[in-house]
């Protein structure tokens, strides 16, 4: 009889909830959880690992250090389109693919860039927020200058499925957009740009790409400087790309008049981050993705491919470039 792959899941998905998704497959497999969410519990928890399901939220992170701590494993599958908490590289050395859930929450996402877009335009939470305050600032609220998000132009850095998808939304809504991104994609429904200029031509600028080594700090001061005065930064990609302290900056010189941010520099920001205090700043606790339809799509994308595993099979939406076919150790 075949030994049960050994399943190590981490949170913060539930033990409970892991047990019910994986209960139909029996004794084919053993669901393993670390005693602690910490360092130590994660090393303690790899020796017998051969596939695991990893820490969408970055805590428990798949470092070299981490790789090499597991010797049987031969899967890593990641319950999230973003893998930055997980050293591909390091995997890809020992051999182990390592699998995302692309597309799975795009839509959700792009959504969430829209609305930001349109609170932004009509400063919807600096005026939610006064008026609870038990004023009444509609003068001000003018004053601080409403636009409709139809008559402004759009610029997507990043065209994967999230950023391909918000470009499609702000077009239907009658935008001029246009993309940036590091493959060029020639049939792409709207025009590419380079990057320095789409910056400079882009009233609502949108992050959407993978933070790596060659995009880290890619929109940094100098880059946000090339901005229109008083364009508006939505960034649903990653808080590294944009960096906290240029994105204030920015907003402190009046060369950005709005920023609704998803994501940020470390997470959550500290307790005294400028950022949360700034009165033209929407703020989110890296939830744009967060939809019911998304997760049922990530839960089912998790599901098949671990099926795909245990059973022999390929898997899918390999992102570091290790052979799909995954092969016990």
């Amino acid at each position: 009889m075949t030994a049960p792959w050994r399943i190590l899941s981490l949170p913060p998905l539930g033990e409970d909830l892991v047990r019910g998704l994986f209960g139909s497959f029996g004794d084919t497999v053993e669901m393993v959880f670390p005693q602690t969410r910490d360092r130590a519990g994660l090393l303690a928890a790899l020796p017998d690992a051969e596939l695991v399901i990893g820490d969408f939220s970055g805590l428990l992170k798949l470092d070299a250090e981490a790789v090499t701590a597991a010797p049987h494993l031969a899967f890593v599958q990641m319950p999230a389109v973003g893998t930055d908490s997980i050293d591909g590289g390091a995997l890809a050395k020992a051999g182990v693919p390592l699998a995302n859930t692309a597309g799975a929450n795009a839509r959700g996402v792009a959504e969430w860039a829209v609305g930001a877009a349109f609170a932004l335009c009509r400063h919807l939470v600096w005026g939610d927020r006064h008026v609870r305050a038990g004023e009444w600032p509609q003068a001000e609220l003018l004053a601080r200058g409403t636009r409709e998000v139809h008559a402004q132009r759009v610029g997507v850095v990043g065209y994967g499925a999230i950023g391909a998808e918000a470009a499609r939304l702000f077009q239907a809504l009658g935008c001029e957009v246009s993309y940036w991104t590091r493959h060029r994609r020639d049939s792409a429904p709207v025009p590419y740009l380079e990057l320095d200029d789409l910056l400079a031509t882009s009233d609502i600028l949108v992050l959407a790409l993978p933070l790596t080594d060659e995009t880290r700090g890619l929109i940094g001061p100098e880059r946000l400087a090339l901005l229109p005065d008083k364009a508006l930064l939505v960034n649903v990609a990653r808080g590294g790309i944009a960096p906290d302290d240029a994105v204030l900056a920015a907003l402190e010189s009046g060369r950005l008049a709005g920023a609704a941010l998803d994501v940020f520099d470390e997470e959550p920001p500290a307790a005294d981050s400028p950022l949360r205090a700034h009165e033209n700043v929407l703020l989110s606790p890296h939830a744009a993705g967060g939809t019911t339809q998304s997760q049922r799509n990530i839960v089912t994308m998790l599901l098949e491919n671990v099926t795909r595993a245990v059973q022999g099979h390929a898997v899918q939406n390999v992102v570091n470039g290790v052979d799909p076919q995954v092969r016990r150790r």
